[in-house]
């Protein structure tokens, strides 16, 4: 369960002035209680990339059932809210439906990810919430699908929390963990989502000692042989020679986390070998992303720490979401805007699939028109919430993690690529009632 910072506990302030201001003015004017749908897609995917990976939905449900205007919040907004619309907030409770793809499902250009219906009152004030979380868990979820393939059986650790904001980390690490990652290194994110959690030490504890062999010697003392050791402070050749002198061959692991990390690798393979130990792990960290994992897949590492690419989305930090009123009140509306279009109607898709599993289509239609599905089409958005109540029996975090690891092998070949490219499978707009 996500928790949230502030004395109240509640996500209520998440959000951008704007969609208070919006909110007075409808109830002035009577237009709040419209029935509308809004609908969260992206237009496009980020350069080059292939796919997109949904992620940040189990967070933004539990976000939304914390969404309420406590006493706390109705104070700050007082002195800019007129007495009515104050009132509307402090009773104010998300109400309506809502229908999205589920979490760590892949998602591609025009994919109704969310779809959000209620009272234009209940459901605009969402926006920036919906968002934020699903636009940042997005970009890092999708960055580490591709780290995970490129990876393949091989172990990946998520370590960046030093490099974003404190919350964002914990995000990053559950999202991290959606797209194939298998620990983190942040404690928060394993209290919070129960993922697994690793490290052992830094070149400050090697600084710290006299000699790297006093260092070592206590780190074995205090966790064991089977520890990882960091060997790069000084010398890499002697610092391996080192650890095995003090740990013995059975040592766990050894970390090299600067240089040319290929033919550090090798060389570090080739002295532990011949040192005896063969069971020995090679762990390796330092400005690691997609494609210096995917560069380094023939030499003999075990292990890769990734910090700084996966937090920021390894050059995509937003999945470019939009959050846009789709419906009123049974009518289709749109934005016609050059380069900022949107398709009137709430929709549904679907994805067509090959009888070997293979995804070929995506095929995006209004909600209200029936479609025939094929014998191995699958229909994409599920209820999340309905009457404002979150649907039970959703998928934890962790069937979602194994949904997603199972689901990847339906992408064609050349969509799981890391070069630049079309997106893996084609979208279909069939948005004529």
């Amino acid at each position: 369960m996500t928790q949230f910072p502030g004395s109240s506990g509640s996500t209520a302030l998440f959000t951008d002035h704007y969609e208070l201001t919006m909110l007075q003015a409808a109830i002035a004017d009577g237009t709040a209680t419209r029935h509308c749908t809004f609908e969260v897609f992206a237009r496009r995917l980020p350069q080059g990339r292939r796919y997109g990976i949904v992620a940040g939905t189990g967070r933004l449900l539990d976000a939304i059932e914390h969404f309420r205007f406590n006493d706390i919040e109705l104070e700050r907004l007082v002195p800019i809210l007129d007495e009515a619309t104050v009132q509307f907030l402090a009773d104010y409770s998300f109400d309506g439906d809502i229908d999205g793809y589920p979490e760590g499902e892949f998602y591609f250009p025009a994919s109704p990810i969310l779809s959000v219906t209620g009272s234009f009152a209940s459901a605009v004030i969402l926006e920036t919430l919906a968002l934020s979380i699903l636009n940042h868990d997005s970009a890092i979820a999708s960055a580490a699908a591709r780290m995970s393939s490129a990876a393949g059986d091989r172990t990946l650790i998520e370590m960046g929390s030093r490099r974003t904001h404190e919350e964002s980390a914990v995000a990053a690490a559950r999202a991290a963990y959606l797209a194939g990652f298998h620990a983190s290194s942040n404690l928060e994110a394993g209290r919070r989502h129960g993922i697994p959690t690793g490290g052992t030490a830094a070149h400050a504890f090697t600084l710290l000692h006299d000699t790297e062999a006093q260092a070592f010697a206590s780190q074995v003392a205090a966790l064991g042989v089977g520890t990882t050791l960091l060997v790069d402070t000084y010398d890499i050749t002697r610092g391996i020679e080192t650890a095995i002198e003090v740990a013995g061959t059975s040592l766990g692991a050894v970390r090299i986390d600067s240089g040319d990390l290929g033919v550090l690798a090798r060389a570090a393979r080739d002295q532990l070998d011949a040192l005896g130990a063969t069971q020995t792990r090679i762990v390796l960290s330092g400005d690691l992303d997609e494609y210096a994992i995917a560069a380094l897949r023939a030499e003999p590492v075990d292990t890769y720490g990734v910090g700084t690419s996966l937090v920021t989305g390894s050059g995509a930090p937003t999945a470019g979401m939009v959050y846009k009123l789709v419906e009123v009140d049974g009518r289709p509306v749109e934005k016609r805007s050059e380069n900022k279009a949107s398709h009137g109607g709430r929709k549904s898709a679907f994805r067509r699939h090959r009888s070997t599993g293979t995804a070929t289509e995506e095929v995006v239609h209004l909600a209200v028109d029936a479609q025939e599905l094929g014998d191995h089409d699958r229909v994409l958005p599920v209820p999340l919430v309905r009457g404002g109540e979150r649907v039970p029996g959703l998928p934890e975090l962790a069937a979602s993690r194994a949904d997603l690891l199972a689901r990847r092998v339906s992408l064609p070949w050349e969509g799981l690529k890391l070069s630049i490219g079309e997106p893996a499978i084609p979208t279909t707009l069939l948005l004529s009632s």
